[in-house]
């Protein structure tokens, strides 16, 4: 916990020239959920941005100034959202955002980053409009990046892995009622219809619903062969396990999110087997993500990173950041973002080594040529479903 503590309060002046010098440090705002339901996600994402800062830091800054990280709880509440990202920018006056885990409190609260003319680097929300809020013509200049895998490729992946790898073609959908789950469950539908598939039935649950049985017995009277998720964690694991209540049990493949702890240690053994999309795995396959994943074990007191692509994600969204602040010699908003836009710097993240990573007119980081791959829960660890995925992972790092 001395650690823990230590290292929060270091991040942004780790150096000691640094910090007994008068220079101002660079604001960055980090926002996500560090309570609640959402929490694994949120402060998976924060520790790795942490560690990225420190890294930065310690090697003496960016422009010959610390970094400091101005940390807000959203509560995975849209409002909260929006008011957090107020305070960051008009009162503590950050030069950019990283973060936001939840879709709908990113489109309640990155319009604030956008007027400003503030960048704004998405670091796990995932819904597929969230870069696409602010286009031309109605918007010039769009200020809102990500580097989280948006749930157009995550639902033709979940499609590709029932319907192609498993022959499966009676399908049920089971979302939230959230934004996120909400537009997943069409992204779902819209992948399904590339084959020719509509769902025998579609089950929609709300956030802190803990019996799934209703639901359940409705997909398995339309004779559903498998079920395909958009949810969180807490919601997702009484899913698992109202299947075995029922005595019914058929293949769940879903999103990202089925990767939370939340997930894994609240439904135990009925979690196991669940397939998911991951842009990164908790293993060392390259020095490099070795050397991240004994930093952060280290760090935080945890064997096992909450959520493994949320941490890998905020770190590399700190990586890319820092290199536009170094091309740009600049804080401006402007300029970073054209600097985004232009990264000329090879960036070494976690996930990927990042080359020319974001256009003008394309803000995604993160494509289906080389991530994400399928991840599979087994013995409450999430690893790579297919050793191919693993050599290709390994290869493209």
């Amino acid at each position: 916990m001395l650690r823990i503590v230590r290292l929060a309060g270091i991040v942004a002046f780790s150096l000691t020239a640094l910090c007994a010098s008068a220079v101002e440090p660079i604001k960055v705002g980090v926002s996500g959920p560090f309570t609640g339901g959402s929490s694994p996600m949120g402060i998976a994402m924060r520790d790795g941005i942490r560690l990225a800062a420190q890294e930065i830091n310690e090697a003496g800054g960016i422009l010959g100034r610390p970094l400091q990280l101005i940390e807000r709880d959203d509560e995975a509440l849209p409002e909260r959202g929006a008011q957090v990202v107020q305070e960051m920018i008009n009162r503590e006056r950050v030069i950019a955002g990283l973060g936001i885990v939840n879709t709908g409190v990113a489109l309640a609260s990155q319009r604030f980053y956008q007027q400003a003319h503030i960048p704004m680097i998405t670091s796990v929300a995932t819904g597929s409009i969230i870069t696409k809020q602010f286009l031309p013509p109605q918007y010039p200049d769009n200020y809102i990046f990500r580097v989280s895998a948006p749930d157009a490729i995550q639902a033709a992946m979940i499609v590709e892995e029932a319907v192609e790898r498993r022959r499966l073609h009676k399908l049920a959908i089971f979302h939230d009622s959230t934004n996120y789950g909400q537009l997943g469950r069409e992204d779902l539908e819209r992948a399904l219809e590339r084959h020719g598939i509509k769902p025998v039935v579609i089950e929609r649950f709300n956030i802190r619903d803990v019996d799934m049985t209703p639901q359940l017995a409705r997909a398995r009277a339309a004779g559903a062969e498998g079920i395909l998720t958009y949810g969180l964690g807490p919601e997702l694991a009484h899913l698992a396990n109202g299947m075995v209540r029922i005595g019914w049990k058929v293949p769940l493949v879903g999103s990202w999110a089925l990767a939370m702890s939340n997930f894994i240690d609240n439904a135990g053994p009925n979690a196991e087997g669940t397939r998911m999309p991951q842009t990164f795995i908790q293993e060392g396959e390259t020095p490099r993500r070795k050397r991240f994943i004994e930093r952060y074990r280290k760090a935080f007191g945890v064997e096992r990173i909450p959520v493994a692509p949320a941490a890998a994600q905020g770190y590399d969204s700190m990586l890319l950041l820092a290199a536009a602040i170094r091309q740009a010699r600049s804080t401006e908003g402007h300029r970073l973002r054209e600097a985004l836009e232009s990264l000329k710097e090879h960036v070494e993240g976690i996930i990927m080594v990042y080359d020319r990573p974001f256009s003008k007119t394309d803000h995604e980081s993160i494509d289906s040529t080389r991530i994400p791959v399928m991840g599979e829960v087994r013995n409450r660890q999430v690893v790579f479903a297919y050793d191919e995925d693993r050599k290709r992972d390994a290869f493209h790092k």
